[in-house]
């Protein structure tokens, strides 16, 4: 009931009251999936997948598990969700330091902090004891996170070696192969030591310098010869 210059009035049922000015709009959908996916990453990391609930994905989250039903249908689908959206913003990431000029050792260097930054990932590091330890009774985990991570990772890298070969910027013969070296160089030794407790993961200038000696190493080894 509302009353206007001493008339009193009804509101007509069911109709809404005006919205106060300054309310905050309604998030969309799009928002609300990634406050959701990135609420289940850590829930993962923290909890492991089986004891990983949708209803306290959609308590971290803040919102109803009706609306994370909606927006995502199962635990599966939202294990597999916070795998591929990190990877399409590191794919992202990996394109735009595309080398523009001739300092090749510069932009793959770029390109291997990028890497480096998604595998050493505390939560990742965190994810991959999860699957580790899990994958015997949830096998389809380990294997999404082999080819949406892993995989796709490799890929990306290699495409980018093609990409600086084909320019005439360095000589690579096999880019996936070469891919995969490079990778275990950047990370193997650090990664390890963070999967089993022995060492925290590196820091930026840790991880700066170790992608430094990579890309001088491999840039060296495939200099283009005339």
């Amino acid at each position: 009931m509302t009353r206007t210059k001493g008339v009193t009035t009804k509101r007509r049922a069911g109709s809404e009251a005006p919205r106060g000015r300054g309310r905050p709009q309604v998030r969309s959908d799009e928002e609300t999936r990634a406050v959701i996916v990135d609420a289940a990453r850590h829930e993962f990391a923290a909890t492991g997948y089986a004891a990983t609930s949708i209803e306290s994905v959609a308590r971290s989250a803040g919102v109803s598990t009706k609306t994370l039903y909606r927006l995502i249908p199962n635990k599966a689908a939202l294990f597999e969700a916070t795998i591929t959206n990190r990877m399409d913003r590191f794919v992202s990431q990996v394109r735009l330091k595309a080398c523009d000029g001739d300092d090749i050792e510069s932009a793959l260097r770029e390109a291997l902090i990028a890497c480096g930054e998604l595998i050493l990932d505390e939560d990742v590091i965190a994810l991959q004891r999860t699957i580790l330890s899990e994958s015997k009774h949830f096998p389809e985990m380990a294997q999404t996170f082999y080819q949406k991570a892993i995989r796709r990772t490799e890929s990306t890298l290699a495409n980018w070696l093609k990409a600086q070969a084909e320019r005439g910027l360095i000589a690579v013969g096999e880019a996936d192969l070469a891919a995969g070296m490079l990778l275990g160089m950047l990370v193997f030794q650090p990664q390890r030591a963070a999967l089993f407790g022995r060492a925290a993961v590196p820091g930026r200038k840790e991880l700066e310098r170790r992608a430094s000696a990579c890309a001088a190493l491999f840039v060296k080894g495939c200099a283009v010869t005339t």
